[in-house]
């Protein structure tokens, strides 16, 4: 018995060990952009980079019309600042928040949730924090690879096939 309860101790940080994947292996491997807005406040987004690969973005790959999409694949989309912040005029407190989107042709709804550390398509509107309502814009090239920047002056633009869509946080 003694022997039994030195040994689950082992077995059990051995399988945690090799339970722990590669992420950057993965189909849609992480990202991570980060900035500040003017005022020093720092912003910092975790997700994943699904690929496009020949599928068309609304029909057949995400976000489909009327659908709340995770921004990102794999797990929740982690949407962080240091301090409080207006994202498009509107108060977001300090804190960490899972990103969603909510599309409807050129409209976008950014969602940013109270619940963050979760798999990604978890999605529960009463954890709304805030809302915005956007227009994408048609992008000037490609992205393959769906991508998110954070400019120098706070802007949050999210990249993902012919879209671009850019956000004020201040």
């Amino acid at each position: 018995m003694k022997r039994c309860l030195l040994f689950l101790p082992i077995a059990v940080i051995a399988f945690s060990a090799f339970g722990q994947a590669d992420k950057s292996n993965r189909v849609s491997p992480p990202a991570t952009a980060s900035g500040a807005t003017k005022s020093g406040t720092s912003i910092k987004i975790d997700y994943s980079q699904p690929s496009v690969k020949g599928r068309t973005i609304g029909k057949d790959l995400e976000p489909l019309p009327g659908k709340v999409w995770r921004t990102g694949a794999n797990e929740a989309t982690v949407f962080e600042v240091s301090k409080d912040v207006k994202v498009e005029g509107k108060t977001l407190p300090a804190g960490k928040y899972s990103l969603y989107s909510l599309v409807n042709g050129d409209d976008w709804t950014i969602i940013f949730n109270k619940t963050w550390n979760q798999w990604g398509t978890i999605y529960s509107k009463d954890a709304d924090a805030l809302r915005v309502q956007l227009k994408s814009k048609k992008s000037d090239h490609f992205t393959e690879k769906f991508t998110i920047g954070v400019g120098k002056d706070g802007t949050v633009t999210l990249w993902w096939g012919d879209y671009t869509v850019p956000f004020h946080v201040e």
